[in-house]
C-alpha cells in the first residue's frame, strides 16, 4: 500500500481546476486523484473518465474538480485485509482505491502496483503516406513520419508507444517515399511486432487506404495520423467506443482563443450586446479514430477518400459517431514552428 508521503501528485482540493488536475492526473504514476478537505479527509475522487465526461459537458478549464469528482468513491478502511479489499473492488469494478483511516483522512492507495498493459488483438493502422509539404526543405528525401524527434523517428516512437499498450499488429498505409519507411521497419520483427503495407498508388486521403485491407478483421481498429505525438491512452478509445456501441469513435481536443478585440453581437442596426475581448473554445479532430469493420465497406476503391467524410456521412444516417475527448499531450507535427515544440517537449513527457 502507498503511504501517505508518497502520495505525492494523487492529493488535489476540491477547488482545484480541472486544467491543473489534468496535469497532476498525467504526472501520477497511479491514474487516480484523490480529492481532500484541509484536514486530509477524503471527499471524491478523479479518474481520467471523470476528467473527459467533464470535458464533454463543456466545462470551462478553470471549472473546479468538484465539478467532475466522483463524490461516492469506494475506501479501504486502514488495517482491511487483502481479500476484504480485493473484493470491495471487484465489486466496484475499479483497480485502485483510497485507503481512510476512522475520521475519514487518506493514508494511503491501494494496491501498491503498477498496472501492465493487457495484450489488445486490435488492428492499428497508421496513414503514413502523406509529402508533408509544410515540413518542406525536410520532406525532400525523407518521409514526414520519419522525420527525427529527439534523434529517433517519429513513427518509430508512435509505433513503441502503442506496443506499450499492449498494441502489436500493424498497417501502415505508404506512398510519399515508401521504400524508406518500408527499409527501416521490415516486417516489424526486429521490434517484437507485426508490421505490413497499405501500398497507395495515388494518394487516398486521410481514410482511402482503408480500402486497401485484405484481411478480416474481427473488433474495432485504431486508426491515426502518422504525424501525431500523443500521451493519449488508446485502450481507454478502444473501450469508450464499444461502450458508447459507435460505429465510429474521433477523438477531439479542445482548442480556445481569446479574441483581442471586444466583439459586437447586432440585431440589425442595433447593437445586442458587447463581449470584451472573448475567449471562444472549440474541439478539434485530433487525427486519431476508432472504427468497426462494418464501416469499411462505405470506402471507395479509388480515388481520395477523407475521414471527416465518412464520420460526417454516418452522422447523416443517425448512426453513432462517438467523440472521445482526449486532455493528455497531443501534438499535430504539420509545420517547423511544430517540429521544434516536438523536440523540446519530446525529453520532458516521453523519455
Amino acid at each position: 500500500m502507498t503511504r501517505p508521503g508518497e502520495l505525492g501528485a494523487n492529493l488535489i482540493g476540491p477547488e482545484t481546476p480541472i486544467l491543473e488536475a489534468i496535469g497532476r492526473m498525467d504526472a501520477a504514476r497511479r491514474k487516480l486523484l484523490l480529492v481532500v478537505d484541509d484536514e486530509r479527509r477524503l471527499v471524491g475522487a478523479l479518474t481520467d473518465g471523470d476528467i473527459r465526461r467533464g470535458l464533454m459537458r463543456r466545462l470551462p478549464m478553470e471549472a473546479p474538480v468538484r465539478e467532475v469528482m466522483n463524490p461516492d468513491p469506494v475506501a479501504l478502511t486502514a488495517g482491511s485485509s487483502d481479500l476484504t479489499a480485493l473484493a470491495r473492488l471487484e465489486e466496484r469494478g475499479v483497480s485502485l482505491a483510497p485507503v481512510v483511516d476512522g475520521r475519514g483522512r487518506v493514508v494511503g492507495l491501494y494496491p501498491d502496483a503498477v498496472m501492465t498493459a493487457s495484450a489488445r488483438d486490435n488492428l492499428v493502422v497508421i496513414m503514413a503516406g502523406g509529402r508533408g509539404a509544410r515540413l518542406a526543405p525536410l520532406t525532400q528525401t525523407c518521409p514526414k513520419p520519419m522525420l527525427k524527434v529527439a534523434g529517433r523517428p517519429l513513427l518509430e516512437t508512435i509505433i513503441e508507444r502503442l506496443q506499450a499498450q499492449g498494441f502489436d499488429r500493424f498497417r501502415l498505409a505508404v506512398n510519399y517515399l515508401a521504400e524508406v519507411i518500408e527499409d527501416h521497419f521490415g516486417d516489424g520483427s526486429s521490434m517484437g511486432a507485426e508490421i505490413r503495407y497499405l501500398r497507395e498508388d495515388h494518394p487516398r486521403g486521410t481514410a482511402g487506404a482503408l480500402s486497401l485491407l485484405d484481411e478480416p478483421i474481427e473488433g474495432p481498429l485504431l486508426v491515426m495520423n502518422g504525424d501525431v505525438l500523443t500521451r493519449v491512452n488508446f485502450s481507454d478509445l478502444i473501450d469508450f467506443h464499444s461502450d458508447l456501441g459507435a460505429e465510429a469513435t474521433l477523438c477531439v481536443r479542445e482548442h480556445s482563443f481569446q479574441s483581442p478585440h471586444g466583439v459586437a453581437e447586432t440585431d440589425g442596426p442595433r447593437l445586442v450586446t458587447l463581449r470584451e475581448k472573448p475567449t471562444f473554445r472549440w474541439l478539434a479532430n485530433a487525427g486519431i479514430y476508432c472504427l468497426d469493420p462494418g464501416v469499411l465497406d462505405r470506402i471507395p476503391r479509388e480515388g481520395p477518400y477523407d475521414m471527416p467524410e465518412l464520420l460526417a456521412g454516418l452522422a447523416a444516417e443517425r448512426r453513432t459517431v462517438g467523440a472521445f475527448p482526449i486532455h493528455e499531450y497531443w501534438l499535430d507535427i504539420g509545420r517547423p514552428p511544430d517540429f521544434e515544440t516536438a523536440q523540446t517537449d519530446f525529453q520532458t513527457l516521453f523519455d
